[in-house]
């Protein structure tokens, strides 16, 4: 049997045999074990709730943890301390690149393990700004991105929070839309990244999506106003520069930023915001009229010109349509004349033909004494003797 419960820290033997560092008698140790003994060994916490594996991975002794997992399983791998970690995430913690690589190819699933706040390693390692560490869970799942804490903040959060700019850029190069997301006080990455002190991560954030500067909090903040109640100079001026943003948001507490910097008598950050036309809400609100009335006067302006232009148009179709009827009528007119004219000239060429047919008929006179036909006499007419002139 291993000896229990040594030492102020509640260490079994095997914790501290591990916390030495004696590989060769940690392994004295498991092969004096029986199968069922082994398992409670590898399972015992102290009183901080750390196993042996942790122990060793919280020591950055690879060699020993190397040693150690060949008796884990993922079950026993992923048993948490009281502060919500398991070994693997403890070692993402300290950034143990080395040790996270070792871990995670012995038991895949440590990388979608989480804390009581349903943090995972991810999180933890983005909001110490461990990049390689990132990176290497990021090209294992690129999801993990997407995961929230209890709070909502994403690992996104957590690294513009800290100002790891890095980390910002490589989260965003695998999950871009995760920029937008919001945490349970409704804060983006920007209402947190403004909270630092990292202009670069702002900047960052900002380069990405313009427009995020503009979104508010659950209490009607933008980042502007945090940057402001946080006295983040720089980073102030670093959102007032985009002269695309209009800064004129008021929170639910009646304050616009340069409110909040009078309040703060940050004298500095009032007179940058003032510089690029930031007003109190007070000067808002008497502001109002003069630009409301400016605003209708130029909308009447524009009704008037529209109308002016629809009925000129009007007035243009009105002429155009006149102007058609017009020579309608006209070839209306000329058509009836022309019809006239036309019937006429047919009556005069009809009778001209049939007075002409009178005094024409097909035929000729009996002139020649040599060729008298029968029954007729000299110089009498001689009419056609065909069918159809008879008819006719």
């Amino acid at each position: 049997m291993t000896k229990q419960l040594t030492g102020k820290r509640g260490d079994t033997q095997i914790h501290s045999v591990v916390r030495s560092g004696n590989l060769e008698l940690v392994l004295e140790i498991i092969t004096c074990c029986g199968e069922a003994e082994l398992v409670e060994l590898l399972s015992k916490q102290n009183q901080s709730g750390e196993n042996a594996l942790y122990v060793a991975a919280e020591s950055g002794d690879l060699v020993l943890v190397k040693e150690l997992i060949k008796y884990y399983d993922i079950g026993l791998a992923s048993i948490k301390a009281r502060n919500g970690y398991d070994a693997f995430h403890v070692a993402a913690k300290q950034g143990d690149f080395e040790m996270v690589k070792v871990l995670l190819e012995a038991f895949p699933q440590l990388s979608v393990t989480f804390d009581q706040s349903n943090s995972t390693a991810l999180h933890t390692a983005s909001a110490q700004g461990h990049i390689d560490v990132v990176n290497f869970l990021l090209e294992t799942n690129s999801s993990l991105a997407t995961i929230q804490k209890n709070n909502g903040k994403t690992a996104l959060h957590s690294s513009a929070r800290n100002g790891h700019v890095a980390v910002v850029k490589a989260l965003l190069s695998k999950e871009e839309g995760i920029l937008n997301w919001r945490d349970k006080k409704g804060q983006t990455a920007l209402h947190m990244a403004v909270k630092g002190q990292s202009v670069d991560v702002v900047n960052e954030l900002i380069l990405s999506d313009p427009t995020l500067a503009t979104i508010i909090d659950g209490k009607g903040n933008t980042s502007l106003h945090i940057a402001t109640r946080k006295g983040r100079v720089e980073i102030v001026q670093a959102l007032v520069k985009d002269k695309r943003m209009k800064w004129d948001a008021i929170n639910k507490s009646g304050e616009t930023a340069l409110d909040v910097a009078e309040k703060a008598r940050n004298s500095e950050i009032a007179a940058i915001l003032k510089e690029h036309g930031v007003l109190t809400a007070k000067n808002m609100k008497l502001a109002l009229p003069t630009r409301s009335a400016k605003e209708l006067k130029q909308t009447v302006s524009d009704i008037k010109h529209d109308v002016h232009n629809q009925l000129e148009h009007t007035f243009q179709t009105q002429k155009r349509v006149k102007n058609i009827a017009k020579r309608l009528n006209k070839m209306h007119t000329e058509g009836i004349n022309n019809a006239i004219n036309s019937t006429t000239v047919v009556a005069v060429l009809i009778a001209t033909v049939t007075f002409a047919a009178i005094f024409n008929l097909p035929g000729q006179y009996t002139d020649n004494p040599k060729e008298v036909p029968p029954g007729y006499s000299i110089g009498e007419g001689r009419i056609a003797p065909q069918p159809p002139f008879v008819i006719f």
